[in-house]
């Protein structure tokens, strides 16, 4: 027999989401419970004292104290009620802060597969508009406690008056709890069709935001807003429903309340007449009776709960997408020893890594090429953990990436990416970014080695620069990423394609300092020009996800799908090796050819390749295990 937890694991983690803001603000929200029960409890007294006010001026007796307790339960009232309202303020920033907190550490944590689910503008929408709803459910929870209490107690002060006028109240009770259980059931299905909208909304948006000059240039103005408010009917549809859902609760609850508040009147007239109840006690119990039939406050304080409710659902689901855990593990000494162990990747349920076996000895430098979509960028994001395989294993120096404490691991791995996002106030604050902080020297001395420090010098207050005032072409964008790579050395450097916007001078000058067999360290660079991969001491070529083959440029160049990669032309092959010529890697090696050897193994179409292309044997430094591949699998 399953739970009920196990029955809908969506709810199961709503409620624990909820049971965690609850604790977070838990101080906070027992006193605000007090404070609105204390409320409650002298709006509950206060009747019984009209009543016996009333009763005392009826008959001339003096009556100035039971005045005076009167207008004090008033003002006490009045008091209780703010203190309440600045309470459930509070608690409500304090535990939206939280949500907030929460939910976007994880997303951080997770990484670029929360945004793969779940998109960028989604996101922004559930930390921002439905962290603020969500925030708002454990004031409401505990006002709607103490909002009970009016209820409650005025069924009990009507049976002290006299037993009949809590029976006949009671009477009717059920008919108030079937509209409230209907109301928390159909607002929660509402809302959730709103928010779910709302969200829609929001992505597209930012879709719309992020390519905003691909549309100024399509001239798709027009259509992009089409298509940014096309969930807006739907968003109508389920608002017009949440306002008709509520609407028709309260029109039902004003429509039963009443007609129990004459009910219990009525009662109590024919008791007076009876001379069991007096003036006072009339008076009491039709304003015990209005308490007790408080269901006007009660559906809003629902209703809030179940928007809150919703809210923190669409916050859970985010908070169920498992984050990468690290172990307790640090790193020996070592050169930076790279090996990818039977990695398997796949992203949209498409395989983009196949059985990646790879070994990148420690202080060289490995370029990787290939395709559109032969998965370089994957394989740069699991090397370093940014993204987890889903098969196999990724080590550094002998030890496996998840089993590294967080700290080693991203103070041992550094980044560049093809378009940085430039964090911090300033430009040294944007290359110093990470941990640990370097020094000021530190980050000069990067941005000597990125070629970026001219452009500095030319913004106004060179490296005090605010970010937002300094503009920057792609280039400059690109080389300032470098350089907070370059600030954060470690053991291994991973450039995923962030050299492509940079000019050929400056790739060059980039390309050989960062090849340079005297630099500390191992790179992995996702290449894309042929000048770049020449440089580098292996290349590793990707095709379909798989391993096509690893060599040196020169080794490769001779097959024709790797001269495919880079447009198929001759203005990438190395020095004195050109198609038809002289050592010709394409052709028949001659006896007298400098160095230039004909792979071994025979192209027979592209993407299939037989025998022993270079993968291993005659190929030292990075190896791969030696396999038969083709299109069609391994």
């Amino acid at each position: 027999m399953t739970t009920r937890a196990e029955d809908d694991p969506g709810a199961a983690a709503t409620r624990a989401l909820l049971r965690s803001a609850l604790r977070h603000s838990g101080p906070r929200c027992v006193a605000l419970c007090g404070v609105s029960t204390a409320a409650t409890a002298a709006a509950l007294v206060l009747p019984a004292v009209l009543g016996r006010t009333l009763d005392l001026l009826l008959t001339h007796a003096p009556a100035g104290r039971w005045v005076g307790a009167c207008a004090g339960l008033v003002l006490l009232t009045a008091l209780l009620d703010a203190c309440g309202t600045v309470l459930g303020g509070t608690v409500t920033a304090g535990s939206t802060a939280w949500l907030r907190g929460l939910v976007g550490g994880h997303v951080l944590a997770v990484g670029p597969r929360a945004g793969a689910r779940f998109g960028s503008g989604e996101l922004v929408a559930r930390l921002v508009g439905n962290a603020a709803q969500a925030g708002t459910a454990p004031g409401a929870l505990a006002a709607l406690l103490a909002a009970l209490a009016g209820p409650v107690g005025g069924v009990v002060a009507l049976a002290l008056i006299d037993p009949w006028l809590a029976a006949v109240f009671l009477a009717g009770a059920p008919v108030l709890a079937l509209l409230l259980r209907a109301l928390a059931r159909d607002t929660t299905e509402c809302v959730t069709r709103y928010q779910r909208a709302q969200g829609l909304i929001a992505a597209a948006l930012a879709e719309a935001i992020d390519g905003s000059r691909t549309i100024r240039a399509a001239g798709t103005a027009g259509r992009e807003t089409a298509r940014i408010l096309r969930p807006l009917p739907d968003l109508s549809r389920a608002g017009h429903r949440m306002w008709r859902v509520q609407g028709r609760a309260a029109a039902q609850a004003v429509t039963v309340a009443p007609l129990l508040q004459l009910a219990v009147v009525a009662v109590a007239g024919c008791l007076l007449t009876m001379h069991r109840l007096t003036v006072g006690d009339v008076l009491a119990a039709s304003r015990y009776a209005v308490l007790a039939t408080g269901v006007g406050v009660l559906v809003g304080q629902l209703a809030g709960l179940m928007r809150a409710r919703a809210a923190t659902g669409r916050l859970a689901e985010v908070l169920t997408e498992p984050a990468p855990t690290y172990g307790c593990r640090q790193l020996p000494s070592g050169s930076g020893q790279l090996e990818l162990l039977g990695v398997t990747a796949r992203r949209g349920g498409r395989t983009v890594l196949d059985g990646i076996d790879l070994v990148v000895p420690g202080g060289t430098t490995l370029a990787v090429v290939g395709r559109s979509g032969a998965g370089k960028s994957l394989l740069a994001a699991v090397a370093g953990r940014l993204t987890d395989p889903d098969e196999g294993e990724v080590l550094l120096d002998g030890i496996p990436l998840r089993d590294l404490r967080h700290a080693d691991l991203r103070g041992a791995i550094g980044y560049a990416f093809d378009r940085p996002a430039l964090l911090g106030t300033t430009i040294e604050d944007t290359i110093a970014f990470g941990v640990p902080t370097p020094s000021p020297a530190t980050v000069r001395a990067a941005a000597h080695t990125a070629q970026v420090d001219t452009f500095i010098h030319r913004l106004p207050h060179g490296y005090e620069t605010p970010c937002a005032k300094a503009p920057h072409s792609g280039g400059e964008a690109q080389r300032l990423g470098l350089a907070r790579a370059f600030a954060h050395p470690g053991r291994l450097l991973i450039l995923d394609d962030a050299l492509s916007s940079l000019d050929t001078v400056t790739e060059n000058h980039l390309t050989k300092s960062l090849t340079d067999p005297t630099t500390p360290g191992t790179r992995l660079l996702v290449a894309h020009r042929a000048a770049t991969a020449a440089r580098a001491d292996r290349v590793l070529w990707l095709d379909g996800g798989r391993v096509r083959a690893v060599g040196t440029h020169a080794e490769l160049w001779g097959t024709p799908g790797y001269r495919a990669v880079f447009g198929g032309g001759d203005d990438g092959a190395p020095a004195g090796v050109r198609k038809g010529g002289p050592g010709a890697l394409g052709g028949t090696a001659n006896s007298g050819s400098d160095g230039a050897h004909e792979p071994r193994g025979t192209e027979n179409e592209p993407g299939t390749t037989t025998g022993t292309e270079p993968t291993d044997s005659g190929i030292d430094g990075v190896r791969a295990p030696r396999r038969t591949e083709s299109g069609s699998g391994r």
